[in-house]
């Protein structure tokens, strides 16, 4: 088996997303034996069209698509640069590790009504060779080992037995069929459990971010390292709001040092009158070192898929009002109905904004939300 190498690369390069300014993630690079594999950039749009974009043998299978255009190339290249943006992980543009020719993209997408899932968009020249499962199991590495991802998932269209066969490799299992791009498709499943067995183990180079889960609430100490000396945040946007302990958590190492951690709770809520399965999320802390560069975004992307493996179907947060624009760029909206509060004095609407991001298809609430308790 192959061992995989994870480097971090400086990539001061900023840009604005809805007129905001991001910081582009870091140049996170995947080595195997015989390939590396980076973030998707825009700069390599041509490349891409040439291995990828222009083969109809290969769009066929992306959601039924034909052969596309170079502008067509460009804007799939600025839809990854915005995923990594956003989540801090995304795909991968695929390169011979001697020759540094482009194989074609691989990598985890994280798609709001499915989950992450990992996909395949291999350069017919390089196909037979096994680059998609090479580069896949890397993928999965990163998704288990480095992000503590619950599970990743797999979508094929019906016919497409070559990916089929890549992912049965990789060790997915069957998971029905669903709708995805308005075509039908196999689903499959990854978890710690069924990936197969290594003879040699993946190594991560010093330097990299891995994210571990623990039920129970964010620990006191862990919260002070944390904290560093500088106040508390939820103590300063909302002073004497009364908060329930975190049911799970999620801490952020780097270099075996804990710089960032996020904590939920799995609740039933009343959203206009009907019950619904919450994970309230809270206690977001990032180190001030480790501030800006987008630990916090991959947490919180990580947090709502540890929810929906929980059979969340919307996850929920109090947000101080400087902080909406950031959770914005997420994915998240603010909740246009008053939310009630538990606190020790009695039942209480929130004074606070309280966002949503929903896992399931479900409507917005227009009337009300109870929390059914104290917020986390």
């Amino acid at each position: 088996m192959d061992s995989m190498h994870i480097t971090q690369e400086a990539h001061p390069v900023s840009w604005r997303q809805r007129g905001r300014q991001m910081a582009e993630p870091p140049g996170l690079v995947l080595r195997t034996r015989r390939l590396l594999m980076h973030p998707m950039r825009r700069e390599e749009s041509d490349e891409f069209y040439d291995a990828v974009v222009s083969q109809d043998s290969v769009m066929r299978w992306l959601a039924g698509r034909r052969a596309g255009t170079r502008s067509t190339a460009e804007a799939m290249c600025e839809q990854h640069a915005a995923h990594w943006a956003r989540h801090g992980y995304g795909d991968f543009a695929v390169r011979d590790a001697d020759t540094h020719e482009f194989l074609g993209r691989v990598g985890l997408r994280n798609r709001p009504a499915f989950g992450v899932d990992v996909g395949f968009a291999i350069n017919p020249k390089a196909q037979g060779r096994g680059i998609a499962s090479e580069a896949g199991r890397a993928c999965l590495d990163l998704a288990f080992d480095a992000l503590g991802l619950p599970a990743v998932f797999g979508f094929v269209l019906p016919g497409n037995e070559p990916s089929v066969a890549v992912l049965t490799r990789l060790g997915a299992q069957r998971a029905g069929t669903t709708i995805s791009s308005g075509r039908h498709c196999l689903r499959f499943r990854f978890d710690r459990s069924c990936r197969p067995a290594r003879t040699e183990p993946a190594t991560y180079v010093a330097g990299d971010m891995r994210i571990s889960y623990s039920a129970g609430p964010i620990r006191p100490e862990l919260r002070a390292m944390l904290a560093d000396g500088y106040p508390d945040l939820a103590s300063l946007t909302a002073p004497g709001l009364t908060r329930a302990a975190e049911e799970h958590t999620l801490t952020a190492n780097h270099e075996g040092k804990p710089v960032a951690c996020v904590g939920w709770s799995l609740r039933d809520m009343t959203y206009d009158g009907l019950t619904r399965r919450v994970a309230a999320l809270g206690g977001v802390l990032v180190h001030h070192e480790h501030q800006g560069v987008g630990t916090a975004r991959t947490l919180i992307s990580v947090a709502i898929e540890h929810a929906r493996a929980g059979d969340a179907e919307t996850a929920l947060l109090i947000c101080p009002p400087d902080m909406i624009g950031f959770y914005a760029d997420l994915g998240w909206n603010v909740v246009p109905a008053p939310v009630t509060i538990r606190q020790p004095d009695g039942d209480q609407v929130c004074s606070l904004g309280v966002m949503t991001y929903h896992i399931a298809d479900v409507p917005e609430p227009r009337k009300y939300v109870d929390m059914q308790g104290s917020p986390v």
